[in-house]
């Protein structure tokens, strides 16, 4: 069972977590949310269009202006309580590595921190067992914050993957972190190399049989650029058949820019193996 906020959610419901960003330089949006109304309306259609989950960060991964604590949290902060007061049922989660963030943003209402950066923090966690959140727990490849890969290598990048997320979510547990609010992320991209991020998807069934519930992140990523040859605005179907394949092999929250088209992808791979009805039958029966 994965329980986050209000919603408990089955073995076999696919979960979607919309990116809401935040952040006046986002890789893909540019900043389309930056401004608060931009922001609010980008949660009311996620959530409309089948989100569980908002995912809201104030700083972008890649490298850029710094972005200090205070200024991070004056980006996530009141947007956080506003969300809450207007969606009392939607799982708000917020990206930061920082432990001041964490804490602001759960007394604001926060329900999930999404660790991108793999424990860079270690006081995060203890913020997540304080307030009752959950806690993703990813892999960077030992990466600091911001930082890009440069000539990573890995004898085995699922065996390094494994062993950091499955000690993050161990050393989250013995905090006092909710045990059904832990997932854990190969963190595509993240202290990676292209064809790291693609072993990664390809053995994500490893991760799913720790029986810990896996979110990955994949939506326009690099390495989905970079095996198709695509611009950023160009990767959406790239994105969806690594979202396909990982869905199949089990993976249960799906952090994402477009929400309608992921639904449909995740329900179409649930109802092939045989976890959901199709909406209409009416072929044949007549």
């Amino acid at each position: 069972m994965l329980r986050l906020g209000k919603r408990e959610f089955g073995a076999h419901e696919p979960v979607i977590m919309a990116i809401v960003n935040r952040t006046p330089d986002s890789f893909y949006d540019r900043g389309a949310t930056f401004a608060d109304d931009a922001a609010l309306e980008r949660v009311e259609r996620a959530v409309a269009e089948g989100a569980a989950i908002v995912d809201i960060g104030g700083v972008k991964a890649g490298p850029g202006e710094e972005v200090t604590a205070s200024e991070e949290i004056r980006r996530t902060v009141a947007f956080v309580a506003e969300v809450r007061h207007r969606f009392p049922d939607v799982v708000i989660s917020v990206d930061t590595w920082r432990h001041e963030v964490g804490e602001a943003v759960c007394e604001a209402g926060a329900d999930l921190l999404n660790d991108a950066w793999g424990g860079v923090d270690p006081k995060l966690a203890e913020v997540a067992a304080r307030y009752g959140a959950g806690l993703v727990c990813t892999h960077a490849g030992g990466a600091e914050p911001r930082t890009r890969p440069h000539r990573v290598g890995y004898q085995d990048v699922m065996a390094d993957i494994l062993r950091v997320t499955l000690g993050l979510a161990d050393r989250a547990v013995a905090l006092g972190v909710r045990r059904d609010g832990i997932l854990i992320d190969p963190g595509h991209d993240f202290g990676k190399n292209t064809r790291h991020s693609l072993e990664a998807t390809r053995r994500l069934g490893e991760m799913v049989g720790t029986g810990w519930p896996v979110l990955v992140s994949l939506s326009n990523k690099d390495f989905v650029g970079e095996t198709l040859d695509r611009p950023v605005k160009e990767r959406l179907l790239g994105t969806l058949a690594t979202t396909a394949v990982s869905a199949w092999l089990g993976a249960r929250v799906y952090r994402v820019h477009e929400v309608a088209e992921t639904r449909q992808v995740l329900d179409m791979v649930a109802s092939i193996a045989g976890h959901r009805p199709p909406a209409v039958a009416r072929r044949g029966l007549a």
